[in-house]
């Protein structure tokens, strides 16, 4: 049996701390849950990622101690259930704009009785025997919420049964509200989701794109929070290392 030990700080009140692999590799993603992280969020919306590769990902991830999570294409019950299949413990769906579509995510993520998730987990049985009777409790769901809408209806969405807690899409946000990420108006939109999470009683979630920010969301209370990408780490380590020459 796999615990989910990033659901388990969420539910305790303490902060999960992930980071986005989009680049494809499993190896990459390995290594990074080697790093300490919570969770490794193998991001199949934006990143380089299939069905076979996200599964060795999932592996490397769970082979290393860490959890999977992935992000799904779109909110559709089999794109869903696929990832959960392959041995992803947490599912993020972009784009959730309504408490309608809020359902349509927990109904796809659980088995029935709680939900209509199909049997079929072979792929996933690296993660244990006994899987089908113990993984409902393991999962976990983040609605994406990054649309203004979605911002107005944040409290119907988050008070979806099945719907553990959010993950803030920022800069989607600003361009839906029609204005940049840091604004007075895109930090007000973010904070009133955030209390609608703590009303909902799930963990308020953010996609931050490094330390210092992520700091500053986790001090605002902030818990489901991912530290940018490895893109990044590789971009901004490289540059560091140049500087220290003295060729930047």
């Amino acid at each position: 049996m796999k615990i989910n030990t990033a659901k388990q700080r969420l539910l305790a009140g303490q902060p999960a701390i992930g980071i986005n692999a989009g680049l494809g590799s499993a190896e990459v993603a390995g290594l990074l849950a080697r790093a300490g992280f919570d969770f490794v969020l193998v991001d199949n919306q934006h990143g380089n990622w299939d069905d076979t590769t996200s599964l060795h990902a999932f592996q490397a991830i769970t082979l290393a101690g860490c959890v999977p999570f992935t992000r799904v294409r779109k909110n559709d019950f089999y794109a869903i259930g696929r990832m959960l299949d392959r041995g992803a413990l947490g599912i993020v769906v972009p784009f959730v704009n309504s408490a309608q579509e809020a359902q349509a995510a927990a109904y796809a993520m659980r088995y029935p009785p709680a939900g209509g998730r199909s049997y079929g987990f072979t792929l996933a049985e690296y993660h244990g025997s006994g899987y089908g009777d113990w993984v409902d409790e393991q999962v976990y769901l983040a609605v994406q919420i990054e649309t203004a809408e979605a911002v107005k209806r944040a409290g119907e969405i988050l008070a979806t049964p099945g719907v553990d807690g959010c993950w803030i899409g920022p800069t989607d946000l600003a361009a839906s509200l029609g204005t940049r990420r840091g604004t007075e108006e895109h930090t007000a939109a973010i904070l009133s989701v955030l209390a609608a999470c703590q009303k909902a009683g799930k963990a308020p979630g953010i996609h931050t794109y490094g330390a210092v920010e992520a700091q500053r969301w986790l001090d605002a209370g902030f818990r489901f929070v991912t530290l940018g990408a490895e893109t990044g780490l590789l971009t901004e380590g490289g540059k560091q290392m140049l500087r220290t020459v003295g060729r930047i």
